[in-house]
């Protein structure tokens, strides 16, 4: 990712053409009415979706005609694909050209967006008082609030987790692995030529394999920075989590690299006790998606029987940290500071009550809910989700193929929910070592052998001051 001078890059960037250009290409314009509200006023906004998927755009499109139909409020629905999403920004601002409300949003570019001052920060506020905080998880509230300030309106969170055999642990008598201790000691016990303790990500220039060092390093209080901003990467906490991720994957896992598809192939073949990846393989895991089917010997006569005989552990926990944590997103709608604010408030309202089961299951293996329900009934749309069907080339409830226990499991998980950066609003760093991933390579140098974890993250900590550097 190329980098540029200033927390905010809209000067810099005038090509506010280009943005209009796209605006033109994405935003419907069929003539139609623009509907009314209860008044007789035409209303009208433009919202951004990051969630450009045909399929996904169809269903957004689809809540969106109930919306209009319920509050006379018509919608531009406009797609940004991620990879455009910054220069799309900063060129509509730059041409006075914001769109009212920009959904699917993570939460690097929440916090790019309020260093920008792009943001309404009253209607997002309005929108959680209406709705009553209390029904939301605290974590994804906190994540998206800088101090009283209430930055986007959390809407659902995809995890990273610690998949492991069940059906192995309970024959072997161990317990589920929420410890470093407990991680080290079921790899060791049940690695052997044909089964891996633990497959996990290692290859450099991958945020994948940053994202999973995260979830494991959190839990040991390993911080990329302090709340005071200095980067803090090359703390003993940091260098401890290197060394474990280095002892278990070069005792206990299988041999050289290992990115996002070779970790889902091992675990999926039958040949890892653990495995380290989101919950967007849960439908996989099931059986429900053609081109990534479990492979293990079991499979062949039961394609669900990895899901059915698989747990799942949210936070891990290290000698040195304080509670478990867990890597992990939550994606968000906000308001922006040029929004027709009322509409924009009903619009985020309808999303996050009448039309939010319907968004949920656009992809419910990687949206579970961060408001549970509502006053009247706090689990309506959590008991909701666990019935909506999953998948791709076959549509099924994840309920059908995991447990009660698993699925309890996966709905608390934004609670352990931690990011680096994020709280101490560094979302703009984030983004930016995202692109040049120094930590990956730290993790790899680490896992091949080639350097001892003090001098990794040393040189990471390093990258991430030059990083942090050239952003001011």
């Amino acid at each position: 990712m190329k980098r540029t001078k200033g927390r905010s890059n809209v000067a810099v960037i005038a090509a506010a053409t280009l943005a209009v250009a796209m605006l033109s290409a994405c935003t419907p314009d069929d003539g139609a009415d623009s509907g009314s509200g209860p008044d007789g006023s035409v209303e009208a906004i433009t919202v951004w979706t990051a969630d450009t998927l045909p399929d996904r755009v169809a269903k957004t499109e689809a809540i969106i005609e109930k919306f209009t139909a319920a509050t006379g409020v018509k919608v531009d629905l406009v797609g940004v694909p991620e990879d455009q999403f910054n220069q799309v920004l900063t060129s509509s601002a730059a041409a006075g050209d914001l769109p009212d409300v920009i959904g699917s949003i993570s939460l690097a570019q929440v916090r790019t967006l309020s260093a920008n001052d792009f943001v309404d920060t009253d209607t997002n506020a309005a929108v959680i008082k209406a709705l009553d905080e209390k029904t939301f998880s605290p974590r994804s509230l906190e994540l998206t609030r800088d101090g009283e300030k209430q930055l986007a309106v959390p809407d659902a969170s995809w995890q990273q987790l610690l998949y492991y055999r069940k059906d192995l642990f309970d024959k072997a008598g161990i317990p589920a692995p929420k410890t470093y201790d407990d991680i080290k000691a079921a790899a060791q016990k049940l690695d052997s030529p044909q089964l891996a303790g633990l497959v996990a990500a290692n290859k450099p220039g991958e945020a994948f394999t940053q994202q999973t060092f995260e979830h494991i390093a959190q839990g040991n209080g390993c911080e990329m920075v302090n709340k005071e901003g200095d980067i803090t990467f090359d703390s003993p906490e940091c260098v401890e989590s290197l060394a474990f991720y280095r002892d278990v994957l070069k005792d206990y896992s299988a041999a050289g690299a290992q990115d996002v598809d070779t970790v889902r192939a091992s675990y999926f073949a039958g040949q890892a006790a653990m495995a380290i990846w989101s919950t967007f393989i849960l439908d996989e895991m099931a059986g429900l998606r053609n081109d990534a089917m479990p492979t293990c010997p079991e499979c062949a006569a039961d394609p669900a029987f990895l899901a059915k005989n698989t747990g799942v552990v949210t936070g891990i926990q290290g000698p040195d940290g304080d509670q478990p944590a867990q890597f992990g997103e939550i994606v968000s709608w906000t308001a922006t500071k040029d929004s027709a604010s009322d509409s924009a408030r009903k619009f985020m309202e309808y999303f996050m009550s009448d039309g939010y089961a319907d968004w949920l299951s656009i992809a419910p293996e990687g949206r579970l809910p961060v408001r549970s329900g509502t006053a009247a009934n706090p689990t309506e749309y959590s008991d909701k989700w666990k019935t909506m069907p999953a998948g791709v080339d076959k549509k099924e409830p994840l309920g059908d193929f995991y447990s009660a226990e698993v699925l309890s499991v996966l709905q608390s998980g934004p609670d352990d929910l931690k990011r680096w950066g994020i709280t101490q609003g560094q979302g703009d760093l984030v983004g930016a070592a995202l692109g040049e991933l120094p930590i990956a390579k730290a993790v790899s140098d680490v896992t091949s052998g080639g350097v001892d974890p003090e001098t990794a993250a040393k040189q990471a900590a390093d990258s991430l001051r030059s990083i942090q550097d050239s952003l001011k």
